[in-house]
C-alpha cells in the first residue's frame, strides 16, 4: 500500500526550499542576527535616558518623590522605575560622590552625605548664620516626637514651663501639625510631627529616632557651638 501523496502546497514549498541556494539562507540568518544585535544598544539607550530623567526629577523635587509618583508621571512600569532608583542609589553610594540618593519619608530625595556634613556646616556657617531652633523648641519638638499625639497642657506638664510661643514656632516651621482633638473634657488640640520633620532630620520613619536624651544633647551641642569662647585673662606678672 502506497503512502498518500503530500498536499500540493507542501510539494510546492518543498521545491522552493530545495531550489533556493545555501547562500540566500546564510544571508537571511546573518540579517536576523544583525537585527537582534542592533536592538541591544537601543534598549540600553532607553534605559540610560530613563535613568537620567529620574535622576533629574529626584534632584529638582522639593519633597521626596515616591516610585509610584514617577511611574505614573513617566508612564513607565513601576518595577522598571524601582530598578532604576536602585541603580541610582548604588551609583551615588560610591566614595567619590558627595551626594546621595536616599529613601526618606516614603520617597526618594537627593541629599549630601553624612560624612561631609561637618565640612558643609562650617562652609555654610561662614556664609550666613544658619537658622537654629532654640533649646526650648528642640525640647518641645522631642516631647511631641516621642509622645504624639499630645496636647499643649501635657507638653507643659512634661517640660514644667509654658510653651505656647514655642508651639507656634514649630507650627510655622512645619515641623509639627495639628493631629486632631483629644476625647476628654474641653477636647484640647493634639499635635504630631510632620513629613517635614522627617526630612529635616534625615529620617525615613519615626522608628529611626534617637533616644530622648540623645535628642536633647544634640540641642545643647548646637547651642554651645554658637556661644563665644570665654576670654582668658593673662596672669599678673
Amino acid at each position: 500500500m502506497r503512502p498518500p501523496n503530500p498536499p500540493k502546497s507542501w510539494r510546492f514549498w518543498n521545491r522552493n526550499i530545495s531550489s533556493s541556494s545555501m547562500e540566500e539562507v546564510q544571508d537571511a540568518e546573518q540579517l536576523i542576527v544583525a537585527e537582534a544585535v542592533d536592538t541591544a544598544p537601543a534598549a540600553e539607550e532607553v534605559n540610560s535616558s530613563l535613568k537620567a530623567v529620574i535622576e533629574a526629577l529626584v534632584y529638582i523635587a522639593d519633597e521626596p518623590l515616591s516610585a509610584e509618583q514617577m511611574a505614573a508621571a513617566l508612564e513607565q512600569p513601576l518595577e522598571r522605575i524601582k530598578d532604576v532608583l536602585n541603580r541610582l542609589v548604588a551609583d551615588y553610594s560610591a566614595a567619590d560622590r558627595g551626594l546621595a540618593v536616599r529613601e526618606l519619608a516614603g520617597g526618594y530625595k537627593m541629599s549630601t552625605k553624612p560624612e561631609h556634613h561637618e565640612s558643609i556646616r562650617l562652609f555654610v556657617k561662614k556664609l550666613q548664620p544658619p537658622p537654629k531652633l532654640s533649646l526650648a523648641a528642640l525640647e518641645t519638638l522631642a516631647v511631641v516626637a516621642y509622645k504624639q499625639p499630645i496636647t499643649a497642657p501635657e507638653i507643659m506638664d512634661i517640660r514644667g514651663v509654658q510653651g505656647a510661643g514655642v508651639l507656634k514656632t514649630l507650627l510655622d516651621r512645619k515641623l509639627i501639625a495639628i493631629a486632631g482633638r483629644k476625647n476628654v473634657v474641653g477636647r484640647p488640640i493634639t499635635y504630631k510631627t510632620t513629613r517635614e520633620f522627617l526630612m529635616q532630620f534625615g529620617l525615613s520613619s519615626l522608628s529611626e529616632l534617637p533616644s530622648l536624651k540623645e535628642f536633647e544633647e544634640l540641642g545643647r551641642l548646637a547651642l554651645s557651638e554658637d556661644e563665644p569662647a570665654p576670654e582668658v585673662q593673662p596672669a599678673d606678672a
